[in-house]
């Protein structure tokens, strides 16, 4: 992408620049915002395939297939590369077009693709028989020497995501179980919800115990206390919680202002991501 960017006058190059980081930075937290930051670069330097390929991704995150299908083409014409390919053919089925993915899967363009690749690709092929109604069609289509692996790859929990999730739409939960069990040994960084859909089909509830509406138990001693002295208890609290009698610099409040509301501002810090890196895993994950 620097290097691209080096055909720019240096002024440009730099805004650009600026708006593209913006594109890696939200892009996950802030899809909408993300795709504002992409449009301007666009608009600054429409002929620099990184920018067509951001564009891309930001429109692909805001589930604007049509446009993001747009770039990525534009993208592909420009650098002649066929890494697009899978989040292409996912497009198609954002655009209610399974049938133009399946197309895709069998294109020699497939075979061109990196092992990362081909996987996304077989995920994305899966998805689309799935939207098709074909889901034993799906579940063979994720049976793969990559799924069978023992070794862990950065795609193998989704690979074994998906296939779950294909064999417990079918019906299969023994198998499924199996399947959402070996996502989680895979998952490394639990970015995934499996140990979630394990517990499920293993019956498991969570409570939050915040959300309880049983009412909080009291002690038999408190029973004899009348309102007056619960309430004098409550102004002694306070008084201790705003006031400290051995600091000189502290002088007690009055309860009007202890209670007064306070303003907090957070300051959210952003930590940059490749657009690339972390897009590429979202082709193939309605598999």
């Amino acid at each position: 992408m620097r290097q691209e960017l080096l055909s720019l006058p240096k002024g440009l190059a730099e805004e650009v620049s600026r708006n593209l980081v913006m594109v890696a930075r939200l892009i996950d937290e802030d899809p909408e915002q993300a795709y504002a930051y992409s449009r301007i670069a666009l608009r600054l330097a429409s002929r620099v395939a990184a920018v067509r390929e951001a564009a891309g991704f930001a429109a692909y995150a805001t589930q604007k297939y049509s446009e993001a299908l747009a770039e990525f083409r534009a993208a592909k014409r420009m650098t002649g590369s066929v890494e697009l390919w899978p989040v292409m053919a996912d497009c198609e089925r954002g655009l209610g077009r399974p049938e133009r993915a399946l197309a895709m899967a069998g294109e020699p363009e497939v075979q061109k693709l990196d092992k990362a690749g081909q996987v996304e690709m077989r995920l994305v092929a899966a998805g689309a028989r799935r939207d098709m109604g074909q889901l034993e069609a799906a579940i063979v289509t994720l049976q793969s020497p990559e799924l069978a692996s023992h070794s862990v790859q950065p795609w193998t929990a989704r690979l074994r995501y998906a296939y779950a999730d294909a064999l417990l739409a079918a019906g299969r939960e023994d198998e499924a179980r199996e399947w959402f069990a070996k996502t989680v040994e895979a998952d490394k960084d639990g970015s995934m919800d499996a140990s979630d859909r394990l517990a499920e089909l293993d019956g498991v509830e969570f409570v939050d115990a915040l959300d309880s509406d049983e009412p909080d138990e009291i002690d038999d001693e408190d029973d004899g206390q009348d309102d007056a002295e619960v309430a004098a208890a409550e102004r002694a609290s306070d008084q201790a919680e705003y006031y400290d009698e051995d600091d000189e610099e502290y002088e007690p409040l009055e309860r009007s202002e202890a209670d007064a509301d306070v303003d907090v501002t957070d300051e959210i810090v952003v930590v940059e991501d490749e657009v690339r890196d972390d897009e590429q895993g979202q082709a193939g994950d309605k598999a």
